[in-house]
C-alpha cells in the first residue's frame, strides 16, 4: 500500500526538505511510527517493559530544541532514525500535532488530542538514514 492511501486527504511527504517545510510552517510537530491515527484510536498505549498504561501516544519531536545549532534536516534525520526500526508493512511514519500529556519511559512526549498532518514516504526514511550516517557519529558516548 502506497502512503497516499493510508490517510486520504492528508499530504504525503516524499523528502526531508518537504518535512522541513512542514516543521517551519507548523510547530510543534511530532512523528509516530504506527498503524496510523485510526489504529491508534482503537488501542491503549502501554509501556512494553512495565505494562503500565501511558496517558497518550508515544511520539518523537520533529521541532528542534532551541539549543540545536545545525541544519533542520539533520535534526529531522536523527529524529526519524530513532524509531525507524518500528517500520513494518503495518506501521508507517506519520506527522501529527497534539497536546503533551506527559513523558514516557524514554522521556518521549506522550500526546493526546492529536491531529494528523502528513504521512511520510519510505524514501524519506531512507534519506534520513543516509543523512544520519553521513552527519552523525552513531554510538558515540560523549567521552
Amino acid at each position: 500500500m502506497d502512503g497516499t492511501e493510508r490517510l486520504p486527504g492528508v499530504p504525503h511527504v516524499r523528502s526531508l526538505a518537504e518535512v522541513a517545510e512542514l516543521v517551519e510552517a507548523v510547530s510543534p510537530l511530532y512523528v509516530r511510527f504506527s498503524g496510523g491515527p485510526v489504529a491508534d484510536a482503537a488501542t491503549v498505549s502501554r509501556d512494553h517493559e512495565s505494562g503500565c498504561l501511558l496517558p497518550g501516544l508515544s511520539v518523537n519531536s520533529l521541532t528542534p530544541e532551541p539549543w540545536w545549532d545545525r541544519k533542520l534536516e539533520h535534526w529531522l534525520a536523527r529524529q526519524l532514525c530513532q524509531y525507524a526500526h518500528l517500520l513494518t508493512p503495518d506501521r508507517y511514519p506519520w506527522v501529527l500535532t497534539g497536546e503533551v500529556a506527559g513523558r514516557g519511559p524514554d522521556c518521549e512526549p506522550l500526546l493526546v488530542s492529536t491531529t494528523p498532518v502528513a504521512t511520510i514516504d519510505q524514501a524519506v526514511v531512507d534519506e534520513a538514514a543516509e543523512t544520519y550516517e553521513r552527519e552523525f557519529h552513531p554510538g558515540a558516548d560523549g567521552r
